[in-house]
């Protein structure tokens, strides 16, 4: 994903992707009370080393939500290359999964929209069907489309952690394949809140086990990004590592 790009302008597609993100953001500020995290005000706006690439990471956390993190990578002058992420994990009161969003130019549009599991979905079939299931037809759907190309990870951890049904692709930076994004991208938050809104509480001694299960899941999956060496290279050790720590909270002040 990071290689050497075309000197092509993505500035208006970025664009339009990150207010994607916002877009998704606001809905999901209507539903759950968040409050910012303080071990983040440093990143709200930062550069590499030479100044070609700027970002941005905030975090947030409140009485449902344990993490959530809205971030940008880019580079505003040779502007064909940016990601973004919005993601959200939950808290252990409930069971329903994660929520991941990540869009980026290459030039060309990458989106990876999932459900990021907390259980063995082998043996727990009630998940599978019941989070899992209803996305299985868009899936097939998309592997069909001609004007995607599936994007497969190089590393092994990450295949393993995307879902059955996760929706990881590029596509030509064309209008038509923005609107199937945000199409897309809306219908897996909408579905998602109603879970939420629907989900069974977890028993009350079981939620200590979930939730450290979650927290070495946010860590190890930060931690073994592919794109840490990427990102370590043009920012830095020191400040690419706290970029790390901030995906998964290491340096988090709030609980």
């Amino acid at each position: 994903m990071f290689e050497q790009q075309p000197n092509v302008d993505s500035t208006d597609l970025s664009e339009q992707l990150w207010g994607l993100t916002n877009e998704l953001r606001q809905k999901i500020d209507a539903r759950f009370e968040l409050h910012p995290d303080p071990s983040v005000e440093n990143l709200q706006q930062y550069s590499s080393l030479d100044g070609n690439m700027k970002g941005s990471l905030t975090a947030f956390s409140g009485k449902e939500i344990d993490w959530l993190v809205h971030s940008w990578l880019r580079n505003p002058e040779k502007s064909n290359f940016s990601t973004m992420r919005l993601t959200t994990w939950l808290k252990s009161h409930i069971q329903v999964p994660h929520l991941a969003f990540e869009f980026g130019t290459l030039p060309n549009i990458f989106f990876y929209i999932d459900y990021i599991p907390r259980t063995e979905l082998l043996s727990d079939l009630a998940s599978l069907d019941r989070y899992y299931e209803p996305v299985n037809q868009t899936f097939l759907k998309l592997q069909e489309d001609s004007h995607l190309k599936v994007f497969t990870s190089k590393s092994l951890y990450i295949r393993l952690f995307q879902s059955p049904v996760s929706l990881c692709y590029t596509g030509l930076p064309t209008f038509e394949t923005l609107e199937l994004v945000r199409t897309l991208a809306h219908e897996t938050l909408d579905r998602w809140l109603t879970w939420v809104d629907a989900a069974e509480p977890v028993p009350e001694d079981a939620r200590s086990a979930l939730a450290a299960l979650d927290l070495a899941l946010r860590r190890t999956s930060a931690e073994r990004d592919p794109g840490n060496k990427f990102v370590t290279q043009i920012l830095g050790s020191e400040l690419a590592d706290k970029l790390v720590r901030s995906l998964w909270g290491g340096d988090r002040i709030s609980h």
